[in-house]
């Protein structure tokens, strides 16, 4: 299994996931096709499937062009709202396969209604599950169509309960401004300093600071984090749900500094 980060519009990524065995590969969130075919093109690979987390325009925006392209594309999602119409429609628990590598569908909503994430596994690699804007490097998506019980059963029910291992795509990159923001909830967590530092060098140098790992977000995300007392304190709450809502409030109203 490869992952293959494709940049796009500000700070969005799109990913194509290839079967090493077969060269067949799925794109996740191509919202630029042109951008899509030529890596497909550049890395000598088969396209056959689309996976859409949400149905966001700068996540689902480009299937209709995409989809006029290659007709013979299979487009997969978990909200009738994505394009094209003949989106094959995902529930949790469903199952993909592109090539040889195995894909579960997570339904986690919340930052929209039809959120689904992909968990991919082979034998001979780590792990991989694209999180769109539900699981960010040290944060979370915003809580647009849903509740905090919503997030908190998404990040701590669902993803915090895969392989420790697995390697976390998202939909954007966020991270340096995301860490800044769990260092003001916990001053004193090491692993929140030194991965900042490591990210700030990333993209000084222009690269991407995804992907990140469970084990990791563990460590630095405080939206995984929520049943540590530091967070707790920070928002004065001790219930794990109420701290999710509370972080996600504090951080929808805070302003890096530059």
């Amino acid at each position: 299994m490869k992952v293959k980060l494709l940049p796009a519009l500000d700070d969005n990524y799109m990913y194509l996931l290839i079967d090493d065995k077969t060269s067949e590969c799925a794109a996740v969130d191509p919202v630029d096709p042109d951008s899509v075919l030529a890596a497909v093109s550049e890395y000598g690979v088969k396209l056959t499937s689309v996976l859409t987390t949400h149905h966001h325009w700068d996540h689902a925006g480009g299937n209709e062009k995409l989809a006029s392209m290659r007709p013979d594309l299979v487009f997969y999602g978990g909200d009738d709202r994505i394009k094209p119409p003949s989106l094959r429609k995902v529930v949790h628990g469903d199952r993909i396969t592109v090539g040889s590598l195995n894909i579960e569908c997570l339904f986690t909503p919340c930052h929209t209604s039809g959120h689904i994430c992909y968990y991919v596994t082979d034998p001979d690699n780590d792990p991989a599950v694209f999180t769109g804007d539900t699981l960010f490097s040290a944060a979370c998506g915003k809580f647009f169509e849903g509740t905090k019980e919503q997030m908190y059963h998404a990040l701590v029910e669902v993803l915090q309960k895969l392989p420790g291992n697995t390697r976390v795509y998202c939909g954007h990159e966020y991270t340096v401004t995301s860490l800044k923001f769990a260092q003001l909830v916990e001053p004193d967590n090491r692993d929140i300093a030194d991965k900042l530092i490591k990210c700030q060098e990333l993209r000084a140098a222009g690269q991407a600071t995804i992907p990140s790992t469970i084990d990791e977000e563990m460590k630095i995300n405080p939206f995984m984090r929520v049943k540590v007392k530091a967070v707790q304190d920070h928002v004065k709450k001790s219930d794990p749900v109420e701290t999710m809502g509370a972080l996600r409030t504090e951080k929808d109203n805070w302003k890096p500094k530059l």
